[in-house]
């Protein structure tokens, strides 16, 4: 009975020896035995596949990087396989072209080339295949292609025509092409731009945006900012894209004294110049020049040169120190410079310009102030005595010098030849003082009346109050000080005694409430110094609440007929005077001013060298007290007077106030100073000629003005002199 199961044979874990001819024999028992031949052929795949680059380094999935333009190679080796197989190269799927070899047995390799590589090469695949039968899957491997590549464009989006000065601006640029990503920068010029702030963003691997966002500032003006896109790996390998700002600002200023002027060594007499260094946009179209905040014009006669942006100063003088300052204009406005100080070094000069009268009585001692201006400050003082055309220096001892620009010098007069003029010079490294202080030593007296005092009604916060003010006199030489004493009219009690608010002007404030119940009152203004006090200056009938209508012109001392009598008087005194002043010199008149120097009266020095007179100006009225100046080479060195003269006859050119030679008794006004009443009596000079008359004393109520026009034409001494 036949079998229904073929016979099998099976082979496992085929090798290659397994390969050959099999016959299969079939015995029959009533039929003739048969054979059957298989022939069994054992394919044997490829067993390994490897990539290598050209330089022998096996790869695994990345090739290069390479850089465009160069050559490329990439070698794919089999191992193994039977038959032989078959080893292709594919770039993204497209076979290409490989040069096939058998290295060693059963060792096949594919070289592929591209000899000269673009851009478009970058990230391509390239993979090798191996397979000898298409029973099973074939050997393969990829790798992938590095390629650095350039930034291709570099674009500035925002370009702005006009940028405004301290304005925010945003500036994008965008960079695209570069392997890998591309840095992005910003340069001012060639230097990097450091005052903004960037930040960036990618759309894609090789598009890069960068947004610098900034305040342009007047230094960036006409300067180029450019955006700069780099390759990373390769140094050289970046783009720009640029622009020039435009931006606008108003004018930057800044002054500078000449740069061949050495500030520490300017002098008096130098030529000086400034220079005004302006940036603007747009252009500067003004430029104003200021000395102390007071501004500056061309002007040939003060040696003022403007130019361009140039400040001359010819031949300068102190007055020419202090702050200058240049500023310029344009259409965005006007800046001033930084203020640049200019000093000028010169020799010492008086502070006051005009001679200071100082009293002192005999065995008095005075210290006297001489204050200079000086610069360099640093002032040796030198004091000289003058009188009767003697000048000797002062010695050392008595002068207390200060290291500055004050010195001192305590000075007593012992007999009446100590009066006369003390001068004093000043020298610092610059040079000597070329016009000396002066100061006149005059006996001392008691001080003149206040004139022309008015009244008002003032509100305080609280209550009200009775405000007096005058106009001082003549101090006598000394330091004085101003009351006001309140007087009921009806009792004659002295209801208030008040001083002055401010030591050097006679004005005086009055509480009414501490008047209460007073109706009617009258006031009595006077000075007082060490000499004694002055006439009292009067102020009757005030009522309280009525104070606004009591003025200097509305309230007299004496009644209106006393006025009138008085003026009779003085009206024939003055015939008199003409006659009299027919025989005496002629002289010329210079200024004289009282102005306080610890409450000293001034004299400015006269015009003229001889047959020169003092000028006293008080009120509407002038007076005069006519001197000799002692002859002398250099007037500049010698400027005051020392012998003091009766005076001129000569009337037609000169005028007097009759006042001033009354017939005055000398005694009745220097009683105190019997030695210079002694020395009057020994020169046998009369100071008028009614020495002979029977003298009486001075009312000076009669005129307010009297008592101050007598000292000034009696009391100034001179030895050799009459007055």
């Amino acid at each position: 009975m036949p079998s229904m199961k073929p016979a099998t044979l099976t082979l496992s874990a085929v090798q290659i020896n397994d390969e050959g001819i099999y016959r299969c024999r079939v015995d029959f028992k009533n039929s003739p035995t048969r054979n059957y031949q298989v022939n069994l052929t054992v394919i044997v795949p490829p067993h390994q596949l490897l990539v290598f680059d050209n330089s022998g380094a096996q790869l695994k999935s990345i090739v290069g990087p390479y850089r465009v333009g160069d050559q490329f190679s990439v070698k794919c080796e089999v191992r193994g396989g039977k038959p032989t197989p078959t080893v292709k190269w594919y770039a993204n799927e497209v076979e290409m072209k490989g040069r096939l070899v058998e290295r060693e047995e059963r060792i096949w390799v594919n070289e592929l080339s591209v000899p000269h590589l673009k851009r478009e090469h970058l990230n391509t695949t390239y993979k090798c295949k191996a397979n000898n039968t298409n029973l099973i899957t074939p050997l393969e491997q990829s790798v992938v292609l590095d390629v650095y590549l350039e930034p291709t464009t570099v674009k500035i989006l925002t370009k702005p025509e006009i940028m405004e000065a301290s304005k925010d601006y945003t500036i994008v640029c965008e960079v695209e092409g570069s392997h890998p990503r591309a840095n992005v920068s910003w340069y001012e010029g060639t230097r990097p731009f450091t005052n903004g702030r960037v930040m960036e963003s990618t759309s894609d691997a090789m598009l890069v945006r960068s947004s610098l966002m900034f305040s342009p500032q007047p230094e960036n003006h006409g300067k180029q900012l450019k955006c700069r896109g780099e390759n990373p790996a390769l140094s050289s390998a970046y783009q720009e894209a640029s622009f020039s700002m435009n931006v606008v600002f108003p004018p930057r200023v800044q002054l500078e004294l000449g740069n061949t002027l050495k500030a520490e060594n300017i002098k008096e007499n130098d030529d000086v110049y400034f220079e005004c260094k302006v940036q603007a946009n747009p252009q500067h179209h003004k430029i104003t020049w200021r000395h102390n905040n007071e501004v500056l014009m061309q002007n040939q006669s003060a040696r003022i040169v403007i130019s361009a942006q140039s400040l001359v100063l010819q031949k300068i003088s102190r007055e020419n120190a202090g702050n200058y300052t240049c500023l310029a204009s344009n259409d965005r406005g006007e800046t001033a410079s930084p203020t640049v100080a200019l000093r000028v070094q010169f020799a010492p000069i008086c502070k006051s310009k005009d001679v200071t009268i100082i009293g002192a009585s005999l065995d008095e001692s005075v210290r006297v102030r001489c204050e200079v201006d000086a610069d360099p400050a640093e002032v040796d003082f030198t004091w000289d005595f003058n009188n009767s055309g003697e000048i000797f220096e002062v010695e050392p001892t008595k002068a207390q010098g200060k290291n500055g620009t004050l010195s001192e010098l305590v000075y007593t007069p012992v007999t009446e030849r100590d009066y006369g003029a003390l001068t004093c010079y000043g020298r610092n490294p610059i040079g000597k003082q070329a016009v000396a202080c002066v100061y006149q030593i005059i006996p001392a007296v008691k001080p003149s009346p206040l004139s022309n005092c008015t009244l008002k009604s003032a509100l305080n916060q609280s209550s009200e109050t009775i405000e007096v003010e005058c106009v001082p006199g003549y101090d006598g030489g000394l330091r004085q000080e101003f009351r006001l004493e309140v007087y009921e009219v009806a009792s004659g009690r002295l209801r208030l005694n008040v001083s002055s608010v401010a030591p050097e002007t006679p004005m005086f404030r009055i509480p009414v409430v501490e008047l209460m119940p007073a109706t009617v009152l009258y006031l009595a203004a006077y000075a007082a110094n060490a000499k004694g006090r002055s006439e009292a200056y009067l102020i009757e009938d005030i009522a309280l609440g009525d104070s606004e209508k009591h003025t200097d012109s509305s309230v007299s001392v004496v009644p209106l007929m006393l006025l009138t009598l008085g003026c009779l008087v003085v009206l024939a005194l003055t015939v008199f005077t003409v006659v009299l002043m027919m025989y005496r010199r002629r002289g010329t008149t210079s200024p004289v001013h009282i102005e306080p120097y610890m409450k000293q009266p001034i004299i400015t020095p006269p015009d003229s060298r001889n047959n020169s007179m003092l000028d006293v100006t008080r009120g509407d009225h002038t007076y005069f007290v006519e001197y000799t100046l002692k002859q002398v080479a250099d007037y500049a060195l010698n400027n005051q007077p020392d012998i003091i003269q009766s005076p001129q006859a000569d009337q037609e050119k000169m005028k007097r106030e009759p006042q001033m030679f009354l017939p005055v008794r000398p005694d009745t006004l220097f009683a105190p100073y019997d030695v210079h009443k002694q020395g009057l009596q020994t020169n046998r000079c009369n100071l008028n000629p009614f020495s002979a008359k029977s003298w009486e004393p001075i009312s000076y109520k009669a005129d307010r003005n009297l008592m101050k026009e007598i000292i000034i034409a009696n009391s100034i001494p001179g030895p050799e002199s009459c007055v």
